[in-house]
């Protein structure tokens, strides 16, 4: 299994040994603790629950969560996912994943929260082009006809509007790894990654590669 809960640090760039630049995301990947194993006879299908961090506060941790934790024998962890596996037969509770597991030329899928931009316009959300600038015109950044006339006199679901954008889970497919610092458990992958620093990601392998 190539997947690994991570934090997303920043962007940077690295030079190749020809001088081009590449512009990477590093990426804090692991270590991430096995929770829990389940299997097709027990669970009805095959995956690994992973967890990310280890608690800071105790207090913070649920009743129930708690238990779950205590039944595996695993210090409770800020974050828990759980990945799809055919064979789960070569995974422990209390395995340590890191970030070994990925290696240099890899392509992979990232998973996060896009940065949240707030309430907007059609012309930044959608890519509307907008009226005149002049010229009399009182027509600039605003949606246009919206609906219909008599029939069916109302407007559409899922119509192009102002509203909330960002902030949405969001994957970014086939981003390549170009480096792998083991000792750090950083990954540095090409391009850029959604989400903010400090964001939580999910990285596995790419289902299109």
């Amino acid at each position: 299994m190539k997947s690994l809960i991570g934090k997303k640090i920043g962007m940077t760039q690295i030079f190749c040994e020809d001088g081009t630049v590449i512009p990477v995301t590093v990426v804090e990947a692991g270590p991430c603790t096995v929770v829990q194993v389940k299997t097709v006879d027990s669970d009805g299908y095959a995956a690994v629950q992973v967890g990310f961090e280890e608690a800071l506060k105790e207090k913070r941790v649920s009743k129930p969560l708690k238990g779950h934790f205590a039944k595996s024998g695993v210090a409770p962890q800020r974050h828990l996912k759980e990945f799809r596996v055919e064979d789960p037969a070569g995974f422990s509770v209390g395995q340590q994943l890191t970030a070994e597991v990925f290696a240099a030329g890899d392509k992979i899928d990232v998973t996060g929260t896009s940065k949240g931009k707030g309430f907007q316009g059609v012309i930044k959300r959608h890519g509307f082009g907008g009226g005149r600038a002049t010229h009399g015109s009182t027509f600039h950044r605003a949606p246009g006809s919206i609906g219909m006339c008599a029939t069916p006199s109302r407007t559409f679901k899922n119509k192009k509007m102002p509203g909330r954008m960002g902030g949405k889970t969001t994957t970014v497919q086939c981003l390549e790894v170009v480096k792998v610092m083991a000792d750090q458990n950083l990954l540095l992958v090409k391009g850029a990654i959604p989400g903010s620093k400090g964001g939580i990601i999910e990285i596995s392998q790419s289902q299109k590669a």
